[in-house]
């Protein structure tokens, strides 16, 4: 079942660990086939390097195993309540990379301080509330995605495909689990630009909204001029 999607849920997986965003099994990804309903998803505490494309497991929007002998990942409601609430994606990959994990330790939004921030980000990264206490001891995962949306809201996901749980890591999304996988490099990336540019500068602001508009269109939208046209 969904071999396609399966292979490419597969490699999303391998690229964030040869990215080096992953160590052991901290993370985890995790695509849609959205005329189904079904995602799915890597196998919980599976090593990557023992996991193959049939080790995945399927599972539908309520998060009940479809096929697969083995534990989906622990944050497969986290997965399934952002689907559901973003219908435009169709790929989620969750990391605890070094940079971006410490802005979601520290629990700040990470500013849009440059172009290359930019060209991904229409706006800063933000960060979520800190779940209740009620909210950790029941459904702990599907309020972690609950959490997500809240501090979405108002945001296109695909304007802003990431964004950062207070206290834990960052959820990251796109179009496919391909683009998600690309969306946490991108994200780790410029995590670390603005803890530097932050270091050098603390009182830096963000770039003007004109300039921030201007690179994020140049790549994103039906007026984008970056790359070659499809013919």
């Amino acid at each position: 079942m969904l071999t396609a999607l399966r292979t490419e849920v597969f490699e999303a997986n391998l690229e964030i660990v040869r990215r080096g965003l992953v160590l052991y099994t901290f993370g985890n990804a995790s695509g849609i086939a959205r005329d189904q309903g079904l995602i799915v998803i890597k196998p919980s505490g599976v090593p990557y390097e023992k996991m193959s494309p049939s080790d995945l497991v399927i599972a539908d929007l309520d998060g009940r195993v479809v096929e697969g002998s083995l534990r989906p990942s622990s944050d497969l409601a986290t997965h399934a309540a952002l689907y559901r609430a973003f219908p435009s994606i169709g790929g989620v990959v969750h990391t605890h990379s070094r940079h971006a994990t410490a802005w979601a330790q520290a629990c700040r939004e990470i500013p849009c301080l440059g172009t290359t921030h930019a060209d991904y980000f229409r706006g800063c990264v933000p960060v979520t509330a800190h779940l209740t206490a009620a909210e950790i001891d029941s459904d702990y995962e599907l309020n972690t995605g609950a959490a997500i949306i809240r501090a979405m809201e108002g945001r296109d996901p695909l304007g802003c495909p990431a964004a950062l749980v207070a206290g834990h890591a960052p959820f990251c999304w796109g179009l496919t689990v391909s683009e998600a996988a690309h969306a946490a490099v991108v994200l780790e990336e410029l995590a670390a630009m603005a803890w530097q540019t932050l270091t050098i500068n603390p009182s830096i602001d963000q770039i003007p909204d004109a300039l921030r508009d201007k690179h994020h269109s140049r790549k994103h939208g039906p007026n984008a001029t970056y790359g070659q046209t499809k013919e």
